[in-house]
């Protein structure tokens, strides 16, 4: 390949992610309301989808490098994504109990730790399997695997900010708060 033509492949990936980040600008900008009432959210964001495009990138590296020495193919392809499953509950345990140290190491309160907690938990699971599926398909369909782990980023920023805005939404901004702070007894720091 030239460098010309490495050239137009890599940049028209990389101008098609970058529009494609902007729906995460459009999630927050929708969601206004929810971020002034609790504006810890935002500190943690970058926390939240770095998380989930780290341990995605992780993935995708893997199974891009499996798929390049002939270890990981059609034929094994559910036993490398049940096992990366497993992989992205076991981190996301770890990964969510360091986030909810860090969390209230900051002094952000309980609901607000809960929510933060609950979101980088989900994110990681799903970036994972994410990560570790995402560079089969495109084997599959034709697509260099080798483009997956920038795509991964962006995938996961996007769900990470939409993850991260509906668990918030419920835990912080619904009848369910309401009862969960009940549950938990927090009445004076859930607010």
């Amino acid at each position: 390949m030239t460098f010309w033509q490495s050239l137009t492949d890599r940049a028209s990936w990389l101008i098609g992610l970058l529009i494609l980040q902007s729906l995460s600008s459009f999630i927050l900008a929708h969601n206004e309301s929810l971020l002034a009432h609790h504006p810890v959210i935002i500190q943690f964001l970058t926390m939240l989808v770095g998380a989930g495009g780290n341990a995605g990138n992780q993935a995708s590296v893997g199974v891009v490098r499996g798929i390049a020495i002939g270890t990981v193919n059609r034929s094994n392809a559910r036993k490398v994504i049940r096992r990366e499953f497993a992989m992205g509950v076991a981190l996301s345990i770890i990964l969510g109990f360091v986030g909810f140290v860090r969390a209230k190491a900051f002094k952000v309160p309980w609901m607000e730790t809960i929510a933060i907690t609950a979101s980088l938990s989900m994110i990681v699971i799903i970036s994972v399997v994410v990560g570790a599926t995402l560079p089969l398909c495109m084997e599959y369909v034709g697509i260099d695997p080798a483009h997956s782990s920038t795509t991964i980023q962006v995938i996961m920023d996007i769900t990470g900010v939409i993850i991260m805005v509906h668990v918030s939404t419920l835990m912080l901004d619904s009848d369910f708060h309401d009862w969960l702070t009940i549950a938990l007894s927090l009445d004076g720091e859930t607010r």
